[in-house]
This record gives structure tokens, sequence and C-alpha cells, in this order.
């Protein structure tokens, strides 16, 4: 029998491997990581569990994008302000 929620980690898989192609330490880094983390966890077969791993993808995902919003508004603020020195 399939578990029901695969579909769901296969997506949130998919998407963390789109988001970190944008990663500062590169994308392969990112991608290996992903894998190892993934691949921690592939016993896992108690719904709950699976769950509370899903969960923590998602906060991953918003503390992913915040980084990369930060990035992109530092480097805004720097080409429209003069920087004191």
């Amino acid at each position: 029998m399939a578990n029901p929620l695969r579909g769901e980690v296969i997506k949130l898989y998919k998407n963390l491997l789109y988001i970190g192609r944008e990663y500062p330490k590169g994308s392969a880094y990112f991608r290996e990581r992903l894998k190892s983390a993934f691949m921690k966890n592939k016993d896992v077969t108690d719904p709950e569990k699976i769950k509370k791993l899903l969960a923590r993808g998602d906060f991953v995902i918003k503390e992913l994008e915040a980084l990369y919003f930060l990035r992109k508004y530092r480097a805004m603020k720097q080409r429209y302000y003069e920087q004191d020195k």
C-alpha cells in the first residue's frame, strides 16, 4: 500500500530543488544537502512524523525565500543609496 503523503513529499522535494537554484553556495551544494536530508528520513512511515517533516520543509522554504528577498533588497539598496564612508 502506497503512502498517501508520498505526493506531498515529492512536491516538497521539487519545490526545494527549484528554490535551491539561487542558493549562495551554489545549486550543487544545495542539491547534495537536500538529497542527504531526504535520504536520512526515507524509512519514516509514521504519518504524524511525515507531517512534521513536511512542516519543517515548508519552514525551510520560507526561510530561503526570506534570504533571497533580503539579498535582493541589499543589492537594490547599494545601487540607489550612497554608502557612508
